[in-house]
C-alpha cells in the first residue's frame, strides 16, 4: 500500500510520484509518461511514452501544469483507490480497502468506468472521467439549464476545443451535485456513442470529499 501526495490544480487532479505530477485520469485507457518503467505499491509497469499523439510535453501545455504523464485505466484499474482531495492523499493498495460512503455500482468499457447519473427524471450512463475538468452531457436540454460560460477543454487524439457549459443538477447513487457540463465535438461524440454514451462525469465530484474507487470490484463509495 502506498499513500501518494495528491492535489487539484487548475482543475485537474494530480498525483504526486518520486517528486514528480502525474494526471490521474480514469478515463484513459492508457498510461504514458517520460519514465519507461514505474512502480506503485509494489507494482511494476512498463509505460508507452505517448498515447494518440499526446506525450507529457503536449500534456503539460494542455492542462496548462507541469507533468511528466498520465495515469490512465490500465494502470489505475490494478487497484484499490482512497481518494482523498481535502487531506491531499490518495491512497492506493493491491489489497482491498475499505470505506463508508454511498455505493455506485461502475460499468466498464476498455477498462474505462461507467457510472449511471440521474438527470430529471432520466438515468443516463456516463463515463466516470478524473481526467476531465468539466462534464459532458449531449442532450438538447442542456442549453435550458443557468449558463456558466465558455470554456476551452481538450481529448486525446482531438486536441483541443471550445464548448459553452451549463450548471446542471446531477444526483449519483443518491448524491446531489451540481455540474459544470459542456458539449462533446461531433466526431468525439459519435465515437463514444459506440460504447452506448457519449456523455461524462468529471472531477468535479472529488472536491472536498473523501471518495472510494475500486474498479477491481466494480464499485465508487461516494
Amino acid at each position: 500500500m502506498d499513500t501518494l501526495p495528491l492535489q487539484f490544480r487548475d482543475g485537474h487532479v494530480f498525483v504526486e510520484l518520486g517528486g514528480e505530477l502525474w494526471l490521474l485520469d480514469t478515463g484513459a485507457p492508457t498510461s504514458f509518461g517520460t519514465t519507461r518503467n514505474l512502480t506503485i505499491a509494489g507494482e511494476q509497469f512498463r509505460l508507452a511514452t505517448s498515447c494518440l499523439g499526446l506525450s507529457a510535453a503536449t500534456l503539460s501545455q494542455f492542462v496548462g501544469v507541469p507533468c511528466v504523464g498520465l495515469l490512465g485505466a490500465d494502470v489505475l484499474g490494478r487497484f484499490d483507490h482512497i481518494v482523498d482531495t481535502a487531506g491531499g492523499r490518495l491512497t492506493v493498495s493491491t489489497t482491498e480497502l475499505s470505506h463508508s460512503g454511498q455505493s455506485v455500482r461502475l460499468d466498464e468499457v476498455m477498462g474505462i468506468p461507467i457510472v449511471t447519473a440521474r438527470v430529471g427524471s432520466c438515468d443516463y450512463r456516463m463515463f466516470f472521467d478524473t481526467g476531465a475538468q468539466i462534464s459532458y452531457f449531449q442532450d438538447d436540454s442542456l442549453a435550458e439549464f443557468p449558463s456558466a460560460g465558455s470554456i476551452t477543454d481538450f481529448y486525446p487524439g482531438v486536441g483541443q476545443f471550445q464548448t459553452e457549459t451549463h450548471e446542471v443538477p446531477v444526483s449519483i447513487g443518491g448524491v446531489a451535485f451540481t455540474l459544470r457540463c459542456g458539449t462533446l465535438p461531433d466526431l468525439l461524440g459519435r465515437t463514444l456513442m459506440t460504447a452506448g454514451t457519449a456523455r461524462i462525469v468529471g472531477n468535479a465530484v472529488l472536491r472536498s470529499r473523501t471518495v472510494g474507487y475500486f474498479p477491481r470490484r466494480q464499485m465508487m463509495l461516494l
